[in-house]
């Protein structure tokens, strides 16, 4: 396909700079790659003062970007991000899954926090614009994909409690391998005193604030050798919620359960589809409270998430107590996986209507 306009306008003087860097992408050992930054080429940015709505963003080359001291995301945390992957389908052609879901829930981030937010179509043109900029950079299929970081913060200065006079677009990309390696699975460990969400909080919204907070526990849960942390609620601190950076599920006889994306949750996208799928294998599905009880007598457990895709749980810790769940391909996990990864990397009809081809 002909090139946009915008990558048209990309300055010959951006292009040489990146030219020491050309065949970068090309060279790289595909096999090794790691969930983690690889500078690529290109990032988007498009900004907008505090009463009037987003115009026209622009590419220009991957690198540092400038904000002032007293900018709102520096001082009062106001922004919020997103994260999608761009994959290579079976023919060597480029999609994206369900980015038209990114872009409501970011509106919907951005509303609770006093921000103006991208239109969806202009959201849909960055992530395009950005991904065929860092072509080069989408792996094979089976080796990884492109993973894409939109951002939205208050850019402008803000001394006083309040939202920021100026806001910033900026969507970044890098090519990731799998956030666990091929067959790994999770060991949990649930925290029994900090909360990671209120109700009435931020915890239904991907804002920044939500995740530094438990670095700390999630630390010292790896330093013992676990995956992660699941954390509980905060009314009662008797059912699951969720874990630092992805939902979770548990299947009992058949039935699957899942936390209910009451607000203290995010409503994951990944989790709605396998919810989505699911339902379309016959399966029932329960959105409800999970107490700890029901946790110790699930059959299997599995998360889901953009990073983690779908994983299952070897094992969860709850105290001095550790109960482990079944795994292997006749697990209900298993089904469910092999179905969301056919239709993201087109091995299968999308009949579901959610995958979108950008090259």
């Amino acid at each position: 396909m002909p090139p946009s306009p915008a990558l048209q306008a990309i300055s010959e003087s951006a292009v040489q700079g990146h030219e020491a860097d050309e065949k970068y992408g090309d060279a790289m050992n595909w096999d090794e790659l790691e969930f983690g930054v690889i500078p690529t080429d290109y990032m988007y940015i498009m900004k907008c003062s505090n009463g009037d709505d987003f115009s026209q963003g622009h590419l220009t080359p991957y690198g540092k970007i400038e904000l002032s001291p007293s900018a709102g995301i520096l001082n009062y945390g106001q922004g919020i991000f997103e994260g999608l992957k761009a994959i290579r389908t079976k023919d060597g052609r480029i999609q994206l899954f369900r980015p038209e879901e990114n872009a409501l829930r970011m509106k919907m981030g951005a509303e609770r926090l006093c921000m103006p937010s991208p239109s969806t179509h202009q959201f849909l043109d960055a992530l395009k614009q950005t991904v065929l900029a860092n072509k080069r950079w989408v792996p094979p299929q089976g080796k990884g994909a492109l993973y894409i970081r939109p951002l939205l913060m208050g850019s402008g200065p803000a001394l006083g409690l309040g939202p920021a006079p100026e806001y910033t677009f900026l969507v970044y990309a890098t090519p990731v391998g799998s956030y666990h390696k091929c067959g790994a699975t999770m060991n949990l460990y649930i925290e029994n005193e900090v909360r990671r969400a209120i109700p009435g909080g931020t915890g239904g919204i991907k804002s920044i604030t939500n995740y530094s907070p438990v670095f700390e526990v999630v630390k010292k849960a790896r330093a013992k050798g676990f995956t992660d942390v699941l954390f509980l609620d905060a009314a009662t601190g008797k059912n699951i919620e969720e874990a630092s950076m992805f939902n979770i599920f548990f299947v009992k006889d058949n039935v699957i359960l899942t936390p209910p994306a009451n607000g203290t949750i995010l409503p994951g996208i990944t989790r709605k589809s396998i919810i989505e799928i699911a339902r379309d294998l016959n399966y029932l599905v329960k959105e409800r409270d999970v107490p700890l009880e029901d946790v110790l007598a699930a059959d299997e457990v599995f998360c889901t998430g953009t990073a983690v895709e779908v994983t299952a749980v070897a094992s969860i810790t709850y105290q001095d107590k550790r109960i482990e769940y079944k795994s292997g391909e006749e697990t209900v996990f298993h089904k469910l996986r092999v179905v969301l990864k056919e239709i993201q990397t087109g091995v299968v009809e999308d009949k579901m209507d959610w995958t979108m081809l950008i090259d």
